[in-house]
């Protein structure tokens, strides 16, 4: 994208700020993952989580939260699913098993576990430290594909659209504007 996606603005407010608030919603706590170089940038009143820089990739942002609070659930949510709504984190919510690894949005394009739209349980980061450390691959859906994880498919898959490129702002933007018009 180029910039901060985090910053981006789809619903009239930087996109971290609507994901803070969405979870705030469906969450006893929430915290906003960020880079030491963000911190100064966050707004007033919001909790934070700094990267450790402990661990490679996604992973990162998980384990650090993971480190800072290792006995509870996280629901992990990025900031460029901007088109993720309430409903489906309560449709993820009322799926969660916290007797497994996780509890994830399934990719309706790849059949695969979506790592960051995923309810991480503490025993499931407990073996993804493991994984990591015992493994060639550091991708948290390498993870959740080869472990115990609950799967399940969003009632509305366009909630998991990644956007990534200035194509994709401008498509959810539209997007955005038919949710509006219905």
């Amino acid at each position: 994208m180029g910039r901060d996606k985090g910053l981006l603005d789809y619903h009239g407010i930087p996109q971290r700020e609507y994901v803070y608030n969405l979870l705030d919603q469906v969450c006893d706590k929430v915290f906003l993952s960020i880079r030491e170089q963000q911190l100064e940038t966050v707004p007033k009143g919001f909790k934070t989580i700094v990267d450790q820089n402990r661990y490679k990739g996604p992973f990162n942002g998980i384990l650090s939260a993971f480190d800072a609070y290792p006995d509870v659930g996280w629901l992990v949510l990025a900031c460029d699913l901007p088109l993720m709504t309430l409903e489906a984190l309560q449709q993820l919510v009322v799926k969660r098993q916290p007797d497994t690894s996780a509890t994830a949005f399934v990719s309706p394009e790849t059949g695969e576990p979506e790592p960051l739209a995923c309810i991480w349980e503490p025993k499931g980061l407990e073996k993804a430290k493991a994984f990591l450390q015992n493994s060639d691959q550091k991708s948290p859906k390498k993870f959740l594909m080869n472990t115990d994880s609950t799967l399940v498919h969003a009632k509305d898959d366009q909630v998991l659209f990644n956007a990534n490129s200035v194509l994709d702002h401008d498509i959810v933007k539209k997007k955005l504007l038919e949710r509006e018009g219905s």
